[in-house]
């Protein structure tokens, strides 16, 4: 019976892996009649009615007082703090043991999977149940391409992500669809390291730069968005990080790439 208990463990730390809405990339798509919000660099947390639960199917160990006026159904948010905070956030809702350090989290809820009507209206649903740690993310309506160029540089300005803009007269989908779009000046993408690089001048004795791969074999380097830490323990060789750019260049290789993060699996 010890053994099969001890099996049966690790287990407890899975649930299903959510079926969610994911997003596509804005190109100048007509938006008419759309609503738009701020994107929120958090941790993708989906409440099942019972328990959070990450979008690769890990169980969130919130603390019971955070989840207890949660509602019986289902919702699809963020796990956020503030603006460039991710990796506070990540260590904080990653842990199995649940500090008083969520007290900074608020789930911040974008729809309810399950509700019947508009987007507006299955927000309508949750409503009842915002309290400290969990809000609703206003939709403000998209007036045209300059009103949605206007919000999002007043998001960047602030330090934000990037918007998220979405038709809401749709239901929920549960994939990645056009009809729920990110809209950034910078995009992101992920790359594995395959080489470092020693640094010059004040980065003699640390990381300078590494040589990372893109899934069409495209290579090349990035040496700019490390924290000196970072520097002194750069991503593994065979990591997988996510960058920041301004597009590609006619050889396919990202313009003016920015270390951003290590990817990790949750």
């Amino acid at each position: 019976m010890m053994k099969l208990t001890l099996l049966l463990l690790p287990l407890l730390l899975f649930a299903q892996q959510p079926k969610l809405l994911l997003l596509e990339t804005y190109t100048d798509q007509n938006i008419s009649g759309w609503v738009m919000s701020e994107k929120l660099d958090g941790i993708r947390a989906y409440w099942d009615g019972k328990r959070l639960i990450s979008r690769g199917g890990h169980i969130i160990h919130a603390p019971a007082w955070f989840t207890q006026h949660y509602p019986p159904f289902a919702l699809d948010g963020e796990l956020w703090s503030a603006r460039q905070d991710f990796e506070t956030i990540a260590s904080i809702v990653r842990d199995r043991v649940p500090s008083e350090a969520w007290h900074s989290i608020t789930h911040c809820i974008f729809d309810v999977p399950h509700a019947q009507g508009d987007l507006l209206q299955r927000l309508a649903h949750a409503a009842p149940y915002e309290h400290r740690y969990l809000r609703i993310i206003p939709q403000l309506p998209v007036a045209n391409t300059k009103h949605l160029q206007s919000f999002l540089k007043e998001v960047e300005s602030q330090g934000g992500e990037g918007v998220v803009v979405r038709n809401p007269h749709i239901g929920y989908m549960a994939h990645r669809t056009h009809q729920a779009l990110k809209v950034k000046t910078f995009h992101d993408a992920e790359c594995v390291v395959i080489a470092h690089h020693q640094g010059r001048g004040k980065y003699r004795h640390l990381l300078g730069a590494f040589t990372c791969k893109l899934d069409h074999n495209i290579t090349f380097k990035i040496g700019s968005g490390l924290s000196d830490e970072e520097r002194r323990h750069p991503p593994e060789i065979g990591t997988t990080v996510t960058f920041r750019h301004q597009g590609f260049t006619r050889y396919k290789k990202p313009r003016f790439p920015v270390f951003l993060r290590v990817k990790r699996a949750f």
